[in-house]
């Protein structure tokens, strides 16, 4: 399980340097705390940094129950993609919103394998006859 938790402590590193950059675009397009608002380029990186909050809720309980239940490998793996996904969807929604869809896409298949692999993994559990 050691790669799953290399896995899981990299999603928070990821979103630790998120909020980072919302904080350095806070400064230099002078968006005041709290405002979430202002200028649009302050507004993209907030929005990725959200968006990543609420996958993130999902992705990271969903890795261990898949690594657990399926396979610890591909369960690393499918948090690569993610983890790349949320990369280039940073990269395209601060450039152009539109444009976000593979990022978006790379991060969320995963997401949704691994919660549903997790999910399929434990009802069978569960409905395994005792020994």
């Amino acid at each position: 399980m050691d790669i799953i938790y290399f896995v899981m402590s990299l999603a928070l590193v990821q979103f630790m340097v998120f909020g980072i950059l919302v904080g350095r675009a806070r400064g230099t397009y002078g968006v005041n705390a709290p405002a979430t608002s202002g200028h649009p380029v302050f507004e993209r990186y907030f929005r990725v940094q959200q968006n990543t909050l609420e996958l993130l809720v999902v992705f990271l309980p969903a890795l261990p129950l898949y690594a657990h239940y399926v396979d610890i490998r591909s369960a690393a793996g499918l948090g690569a993609v993610y983890l790349i996904g949320r990369i280039i969807f940073l990269r395209a929604y601060v450039s152009e919103p539109k444009s976000r869809s593979l990022g978006f896409a790379l991060s969320m298949l995963p997401t949704v394998i691994l919660l549903v692999g997790g999910l399929i993994g434990a009802a069978r559990a569960l409905l395994a006859p005792a020994h």
